[in-house]
């Protein structure tokens, strides 16, 4: 008997990928948009803040669709989802990202589709052939290649690259219930009821570093990031990713997440110039043809 990962309709891969595709470009822009933010902002206001605002859209979204409440056990999960994309890896990457670049965060980042895809396993119950686990593995190691060519190692190991590696592990953990969840609620819904769901907590947090802190150091650029990682980043772009993953299983979607960390890379060059040289584009290339050998593997 096939799994369920291998029994997906042709159709909804092809529709899964193509929402995946647009969740990772809307991601994408997430690390120089936190690291414009934290320029100027409170780490911890740029945490829990977009969650905030994020929140308060979801709520708008969900009394305008008139969504059925979850279940008690659906709470549960959203609990684990909340927890994931919504506190710990904002939280986790705006406190690395005080001290390190966008495109040093790229870095760690190529792990997230590996650790989405364990996850996929564990929460998900998926069973992806090894077909799709060598072709994950190859864009894995590409990237890293790169970056070890390019020098993103150079800097050796600090307390940012510890709140990166928890960030990823976070990501991956509320990707993948996420995206299981999704098959139940939506993409749409599942995030939104995350956020509502913390709502309570990250206000609380918000007020609390806001009286403390204020907006002293606070720029035109500081808020324009913040803005991007409230409205795309913490909303907007799950509403893609998690239909995506729902669609077309959350190992395989996952791994268009390979190609995050060299679009991640590319926009800190443009926005932040920071150096990216010519080798991104042909690992790219790599990279999309391990992606399109995942999305092919049975």
């Amino acid at each position: 008997m096939r799994t369920k990962d291998n029994v997906t309709a042709p159709s909804r891969v092809t529709g899964g990928l193509l929402l995946g595709a647009l969740g990772v470009l809307a991601f994408s822009f997430s690390l120089p948009a936190t690291r414009l933010a934290v320029a100027g902002l409170d780490p911890w206001f740029v945490a829990f803040g977009r969650a905030v605002g994020a929140g308060v859209l979801a709520t708008v979204y969900l009394l305008v669709t008139s969504a059925r409440r979850p279940t008690a056990g659906q709470l549960r999960r959203l609990v684990v989802v909340a927890l994931g994309v919504v506190v710990g890896f904002p939280l986790c990457t705006s406190l690395a990202l005080t001290e390190q670049t966008a495109s040093h965060g790229a870095v760690v980042i190529t792990m997230l589709p590996a650790v989405t895809a364990v996850f996929g396993v564990l929460r998900g119950g998926e069973r992806p052939s090894r077909a799709f686990w060598l072709a994950a593995g190859a864009s894995f190691v590409a990237v890293l290649a790169f970056v070890g060519v390019s020098g993103g190692f150079g800097g050796g190991f600090q307390l940012a690259d510890l709140w990166l590696l928890v960030a990823v592990l976070a990501c991956g953990l509320g990707y993948a219930e996420g995206g299981a969840l999704a098959r139940d609620l939506g993409g749409a819904r599942t995030i939104c009821w995350a956020l509502v769901l913390s709502l309570p907590v990250s206000l609380a947090i918000t007020v609390v570093v806001v009286v403390g802190h204020g907006f002293a150091g606070a720029t035109g650029s500081s808020w324009l990031g913040f803005a991007y990682v409230t409205v795309i980043s913490m909303f907007l772009g799950f509403f893609a990713w998690y239909a995506g993953l729902a669609r077309g299983g959350v190992a395989r979607i996952g791994q268009v997440q390979a190609l995050q960390p060299v679009l991640t890379l590319t926009w800190s060059a443009l926005l932040l110039h920071e150096q990216v040289s010519l080798v991104t584009v042909l690992v790219a290339l790599v990279v999309l043809g391990c992606v399109v050998l995942t999305q092919r593997a049975r």
